[in-house]
Formats: C-alpha cells, sequence, structure tokens
C-alpha cells in the first residue's frame, strides 16, 4: 500500500490485493405462528337409528300408496285402513288409547330430535390438533388404563382404581405403608403431568382420594 498524497486513505499499490465490503445479510423475519384449529366432538353416524326410522317410514309410506291406488282403480280400501279411520273419526280426543298413541309419537320424535343435534360417541376424547387437516381422539377407558398404570408407579400405592368421564378422571388408590398425605401428593404430581402427556384438547380434571386397605375379617 503507498501514502496518498492528500492524506487521505492509502490506495493498494499496483498489484496489491483490494479489500471487498463485506455484505451482511438481514435475518429473516419470523413467520407468524397458526393458531391450532379448534378441537370438537366426533360425531357419530347414527346409521342404525336413521336405517331403522327409515325402513319404518318407507314401509308405511308404501302401504298407504298401494292401498290408495288401489281404491283408485276401483277396489275396495284395506280392512285396517277402514278400521282405523272409524276409530280415528269416533274416538274422542281423550280416550287412553290416543293418548297412549300421542306419547309414543312424540317420544320417538323427541328421541330422533336428540339424535340429530347431539354429537355421540361419548367414549371418545378428542385431542389436541397441531394440523389442521388430522383429527384423532383417545377412547376413554384407554385414558383410564393410562392413569392407572401411572398411579400404580408411585411408592406406597397397593391397588388404583381410575374412571375417565368427558372432563373428569375420578381416581382411588389404595395406600398401605406411607403416609396418606404424602402418597396423595406424589400421585397429584404424577396425574397432572401423566393428563397433559395425554395429548387432549380439554385436559381431564383430577379427583384423587387415597385411604388405607380395609380391616380383613
Amino acid at each position: 500500500m503507498s501514502p496518498s498524497h492528500d492524506g487521505g486513505p492509502a490506495e493498494p499499490a499496483e498489484g496489491g490485493t483490494r479489500r471487498m465490503p463485506v455484505l451482511e445479510k438481514e435475518p429473516p423475519a419470523p413467520v407468524p405462528q397458526q393458531a391450532a384449529p379448534a378441537a370438537r366432538r366426533f360425531w357419530s353416524a347414527r346409521r342404525v337409528p336413521g336405517a331403522l326410522a327409515g325402513l319404518f317410514l318407507l314401509a308405511g309410506t308404501g302401504l298407504f300408496l298401494y292401498d290408495v291406488a288401489a281404491v283408485r282403480a276401483g277396489h275396495p280400501a284395506m280392512r285396517w285402513r277402514r278400521e282405523l279411520a272409524d276409530q280415528l273419526a269416533t274416538r274422542p280426543l281423550d280416550d287412553t288409547w290416543v293418548l297412549v298413541g300421542a306419547g309414543v309419537a312424540a317420544a320417538l320424535g323427541l328421541w330422533l330430535v336428540v339424535l340429530a343435534v347431539t354429537p355421540g360417541l361419548r367414549a371418545l376424547l378428542p385431542m389436541r390438533r397441531p394440523d389442521p387437516d388430522v383429527r384423532a381422539a383417545l377412547d376413554r377407558d384407554a385414558a383410564a388404563m393410562v392413569l392407572r398404570d401411572r398411579a400404580m408407579e408411585v411408592a406406597g400405592v397397593q391397588s388404583a382404581r381410575v374412571r375417565a368421564g368427558r372432563r373428569r378422571a375420578d381416581v382411588r388408590a389404595v395406600a398401605h405403608f406411607r403416609a396418606v398425605d404424602d402418597v396423595r401428593q406424589d400421585l397429584d404430581a404424577v396425574l397432572d403431568e401423566a393428563v397433559r402427556a395425554l395429548g387432549l384438547a380439554r385436559p381431564l380434571s383430577l379427583s384423587v382420594r387415597v385411604r388405607r386397605p380395609g380391616r380383613k375379617g
């Protein structure tokens, strides 16, 4: 490098190397995290009630259409339809059989409405959905079995019984050689971790009870 005459920065001599400017890359902008889709309950297909209701309506409608077509063709109406028409025309509305028939029809209609507006499949617990294209559920009996196995790993637990519902898991344990309060405290910690590990969309709340084994005889 040779010094410049005007006191400025030195210029590289002929045949020397020139330092190239360094370009710093900016870090990539963080990708916004999309919110996980809500995990809803699984809906039952209701195949059996739907099939029974469809077959009943199809059979009744077909029979009535056949009888009406026969009457239009000049044949007499079926005996059961004539008797039904006479009974409906002559019986009062407060008759016992009329009230019974109306009650049965109302109960069947209410049952079909309840089946239509409720999801069913109460034994399935929806799991979290990290991917919107994936849906998963855990059977309540399987969840109860996992919690029971974890409870049996706690020192001092002689036996454990777990019943998992839709929102709560009831744990009943028997402690035999440790203090009941210590066993309950360890059970709370272990089962809280086990519930989080299940990956449910709505974690189960815990109800833990610990007792001493009953006396024999």
